[in-house]
């Protein structure tokens, strides 16, 4: 099945993601001092991807 050509050109640029993984999340409240060893990794605050 072939893809649709607005999703292949996202795909081949990179495209800006506006939902990070978890672990990224982490990285930038860390940064922050929002959240520290320790503590819950589970309903962390919505955080702005990097520009």
């Amino acid at each position: 099945m072939s893809q649709h050509r607005s999703l292949r050109a996202a795909a081949a640029t990179g495209g800006k993601r506006n939902v990070l993984k978890r672990f990224e999340r982490l990285e930038i409240l860390k940064k922050s001092g929002d959240w520290k060893t320790g503590d819950r990794v589970t309903g962390l605050r919505k955080t702005k991807p990097p520009a």
